[in-house]
């Protein structure tokens, strides 16, 4: 029997690597590994899983959505 986590922080920290690739794939793809389409909601949860596990184990350069900025100029719009 599988435990229910007590908290979303503690769900993302004890996430494996193999369960956010897996989850990053199901959103990129919208369907489980069965083929099973993702309702919207479960769509919107494995992104929000993706971002914090990305925000807690991986370097900025790395996580989902980053922008890299550095060849840029500054502008107004930057702060």
């Amino acid at each position: 029997m599988i435990e229910k986590p007590q908290s979303w922080q503690a769900l993302v920290h004890n996430m494996t690597p193999q369960i956010h690739q897996q989850l990053k794939t199901a959103v990129e793809l919208g369907k489980w590994p069965n083929g099973e389409r993702l309702t919207a909601e479960q769509r919107d949860h494995c992104l929000q899983a993706v971002i914090a596990y990305d925000e807690l184990h991986l370097p900025a350069s790395q996580r989902t959505a980053f922008i890299d900025r550095s060849g840029l100029q500054k502008s107004q719009c930057d702060d």
